[in-house]
């Protein structure tokens, strides 16, 4: 990965720890909430594709479920590449169509039908809702599919993709994702593909955050987590500090997410 503006890849022996040590984190979650199954919506993204790899792995495929949720925006290829990741895996798996759900809410709201990013959001809510209604049913537990990137910039959906019980790649950059995804033996258009929430039609991550992973990696590690002042973060990401002082802001727009809802200090 020489290529990137940072290199943020592990080597064979952290890769290896860094394997076990998700695995175990896993197992030990389930352990803890007397969990039977991990329930994991699956996107045919790099993020749950590993995430569901890994959960296979950590706990066996019949304690694994995962959960295919195409609306009327995802795009079919992706929805194809869920169902292949799952049939890899040997794990049960589930198609469930959001549309007329979320077309009950519009119903109820219609004034809100307009309104992309409301929409897309509650497409996202939608499949939390499903997720949990699965797991509660099999007294299982919700495996989190974002890494440490996206959640740096709050590119999650609040009560969304954001709502579940554990996040099992919340401390890897994407380039370490990938990294671990290739590692696990998940296909290499898998490992590779262009990431997308699936929110809205032809929407992806890099063109709505407005920039590549890579260079978002290598300044969410910088300055975000490292500290590193922007100038210097700027060139040493090869970008440019209007971008660095982006990836700021969005962190700091975006630090409710990060925390459970605040409720004033006590009185007494």
């Amino acid at each position: 990965m020489t290529d990137t503006p940072i290199d943020l890849s592990f080597s064979a022996d952290e890769l290896a720890a860094v394997r076990e040590h998700v695995e175990s984190f896993i197992e030990a979650r389930m352990d803890a909430a007397g969990a039977e199954r991990a329930v994991l919506g699956l996107s045919g993204g790099v993020d749950s594709t590993t995430t569901a790899y890994l959960a296979v792995d950590a706990l066996g495929a019949d304690a694994v479920h995962g959960l295919v949720m195409p609306g009327e925006v995802s795009d079919a290829d992706n929805m194809s590449d869920a169902e292949r990741v799952a049939e890899t895996l040997g794990i049960e798996y589930d198609v469930l169509e959001i549309n007329p759900i979320v077309d009950e809410f519009l119903n109820a709201v219609p004034e809100a039908e307009g309104d992309t990013v409301a929409v897309g959001n509650a497409r996202a809510r939608t499949r939390a809702v499903l997720n949990y209604l699965v797991a509660n049913h099999e007294s299982g537990l919700v495996l989190g599919t974002g890494n440490r990137t996206e959640a740096a910039i709050g590119y999650f959906t609040k009560y969304g993709d954001g709502a579940v019980d554990c996040h099992p790649l919340g401390n890897l950059y994407k380039q370490q994702v990938r990294q671990l995804a290739a590692d696990l033996g998940a296909a290499d258009d898998l490992v590779e593909k262009t990431p997308t929430a699936g929110l809205w039609a032809g929407q992806t991550d890099e063109e709505e955050i407005g920039m590549d992973y890579d260079t978002l990696d290598a300044i969410v590690a910088l300055t975000i987590d490292g500290g590193v002042p922007p100038d210097a973060t700027a060139t040493i990401a090869d970008t440019t500090v209007e971008n660095v002082e982006h990836v700021r802001d969005l962190n700091a727009a975006s630090e409710h997410k990060r925390h459970v809802p605040p409720a004033p200090d006590p009185v007494f």
